[in-house]
């Protein structure tokens, strides 16, 4: 796990220098720059070593220097892939580098290498007789890619404040990607919240010729519900007994490394099944396990983390925190975050990680197992909704929504009245627009009321829109399944899972996310991941004789923290910069106003805009 960056065209050394120093937290074991003035060719590494701990220097070159690479991730069959390698005739001067093997896989397979790959990557490889780079990210986007071409450079790196460090790169914002900011609590890709700089989707792969300049961006994977018709004859059983075996070799892989490692453990489903399997391939009691609890029973989930651990006889760790160490922890990691992401659990999951990294450098979790296997509450309202849509005219749609405003504002988390409310604002707008609008800070007509002028929804939503479009399946609820894993999942699960993470040198790892486990949930059929009011169906039946009963079926309580209550009681202070330019000042003022008095819950559009009054990019 490592951060990478550079550039090619106009500019120094003591940019790629200013660039490699801004992501020094993504590799505190080492930093190595290699660059070409002639060529004009810049690339930059900071390294934290997790697999072949004196091997696996970078940049890496083949032995004719045709070849060299920067990367950041894990490839998790590299050593089957060294294999193939090694019997056509490839040399390895590694031990067991995966980085290596991507250098051979390149030339043996080219542009067709990451089909071949399990794993999350980005990387950058240096073709000095293409004269080309190749550049690649991951299927789900579990590594970051950022990119710009402005000025006479082409400039790329693991976060988009590490790009704005070159001298030649404009740190100017978009009005586009704002409204989409605050329309849907993250910037989906390929968006940013700069002009002209842009992030490689996940699935993606990008050539950029270096005499040129001239890029093309590629699509590799694209993650597409396909459901199977075929159903066999006992599909719990059968269907239950193969996802447990494809989860555990997909947790075996994931426990490679020449590091100390361990288990995220919340005591929820996901990172209770992955602790399960885990504890299959190492020795009872070595398995490391961490949880935070808090003093606040109301968030706090720790009794159940502690039964899992108990269970499987881990190596422990809990610790308890209280809500307002992490209110007051807030500020840093805001100017830390680079690109915004609207997803308060990231207190949480910093800390977590924060207290993980004081004993290991590799951690497991459970991400990406709501997204595939229909982990989420709205599942439970789509048909009513649809009914809904289709019978209750819009006026009498707009005198229940007025009615339902009459009931009083709670701040707890999702309380009956934020649920309600939000459900109504949704089905004011079509179908393609329900999650966004459920799930973001603003609605469209408060978007219109923040930047003073009308707003396109096809623009703002155009992902979201795109990704209904596009499903195969007709069915509403593999439609919001795609959404989720599409665009959730890569743009605030995995972003957030990152940054805290990498905030903290500690590298996370998804079994859930496995290429196998989701070729596996592509083509599950719905009623097998939701079915009578029951999330995760399959996934729970399927854990049934792994996991005790109280946790496959108690209610999902998810990693929470009081903003609304912390906004109402002004526990922030909010910073004054550019990025408020666009903005209705008066709009911004109401939504405090109307919080401080428990007017209206504006918990998600606050924390949004609070996160975005931290200027760190020309800090």
């Amino acid at each position: 796990m490592c951060g990478i960056c550079g550039f090619v065209g106009a500019g120094t050394v003591e940019d790629l220098g200013r660039m490699s120093d801004q992501i020094a937290h993504r590799g505190p074991d080492a930093s190595s720059a290699w660059y070409d003035d002639d060529k004009q060719v810049y690339l930059g590494h900071r390294r934290l070593s997790i697999v072949d701990l004196s091997g696996g220097t970078q940049p890496m070159w083949t032995n004719d220097e045709r070849l060299g690479i920067i990367f950041n991730g894990e490839i998790y069959n590299h050593l089957e892939l060294r294999k193939q390698l090694i019997i056509k005739g490839y040399k390895f001067v590694t031990d067991h580098s995966d980085t290596e093997v991507l250098l051979h896989g390149y030339r043996e397979w080219g542009i067709e290498l990451p089909k071949y790959l399990n794993g999350m990557w980005a990387f950058v490889i240096y073709d000095k007789t293409a004269n080309q780079l190749f550049i690649s990210r991951d299927r789900f986007g579990k590594k970051p890619l950022y990119y710009t071409q402005q000025n006479g450079v082409f400039a790329f790196a693991s976060e988009l404040s590490s790009i704005t460090k070159h001298q030649s790169v404009q740190a100017l914002v978009s009005t586009k990607s704002l409204k989409k900011y605050f329309a849907y609590g993250y910037i989906p890709a390929p968006n940013t919240l700069l002009q002209q700089v842009y992030k490689l989707p996940g699935g993606h792969n990008l050539i950029l010729d270096i005499s040129s300049l001239q890029h093309r961006v590629i699509r590799y994977w694209q993650y597409l519900l396909e459901p199977t018709d075929i159903i066999p004859a006992n599909p719990e059983k059968v269907w239950g007994e193969e996802l447990v075996d494809l989860l555990d070799k997909a947790t075996q892989r994931r426990l490679m490394a020449d590091v100390p490692l361990g288990i995220f453990l919340s005591g929820g489903v996901d990172s209770s099944a992955i602790t399960a399997l885990a504890s299959r391939h190492i020795e009872e009691g070595k398995l490391k396990t961490f949880s935070i609890g808090f003093n606040e029973a109301s968030f706090d989930e720790s009794e159940y983390s502690t039964q899992i651990a108990t269970l499987f006889k881990t190596d422990h760790h809990l610790e308890i925190l209280s809500l307002s160490k992490a209110q007051q922890l807030a500020q840093t990691i805001a100017t830390r975050l680079d690109e915004p992401m609207g997803d308060s659990s990231l207190l949480p999951t910093y800390l977590l990680c924060h207290e993980t990294r004081k004993h290991v450098t590799v951690a497991l979790g459970g991400d990406g197992a709501d997204e595939l296997f229909g982990g989420y509450e709205p599942y439970k309202i789509l048909q009513k909704a649809e009914w809904y849509g289709q019978m209750v005219p819009k006026p009498v749609h707009e005198g229940i929504r007025m009615l339902a405003g009459l009931i009083p504002t709670s701040f707890s988390n999702m309380s009956l009245d934020f649920k309600v409310k939000r459900m109504l604002r949704g089905l004011s707008y079509p179908a393609p627009l329900w999650m966004p609008v459920w799930l973001g800070p603003l609605a469209p007509t408060e978007l219109e009321e923040l930047f003073n002028e009308p707003v396109d929804l096809e623009e703002v939503y155009s992902e979201a829109i795109e990704n209904w479009e596009n499903c195969p399946s007709r069915n509403i609820t593999d439609r919001v399944l795609q959404f989720y894993t599409n665009l959730y999942l890569q743009d605030d699960i995995l972003v957030k899972a990152d940054r805290a993470s990498m905030m903290n040198s500690l590298e996370a790892r998804s079994p859930f996310l496995d290429i196998e486990v989701a070729n596996f949930a592509r083509k599950l059929p719905h009623h097998y991941k939701y079915r009578n009011g029951e999330t995760k169906y399959l996934l729970k039946k399927a854990l049934e004789p792994v996991l005790p009963h109280n946790i496959l079926y108690r209610p999902k309580k998810g990693f929470a923290v009081p903003i609304g209550k912390w906004f109402q009681e002004n526990k922030f202070n909010w910073q004054s910069n550019a990025h408020f330019s666009a903005l209705n000042p008066t709009f911004v003022k109401r939504c405090q106003d109307e919080q401080t008095n428990k007017q209206a819950d504006h918990r998600a559009f606050l924390w949004n805009s609070w996160l975005l009054s931290y200027n760190y990019f020309n800090s």
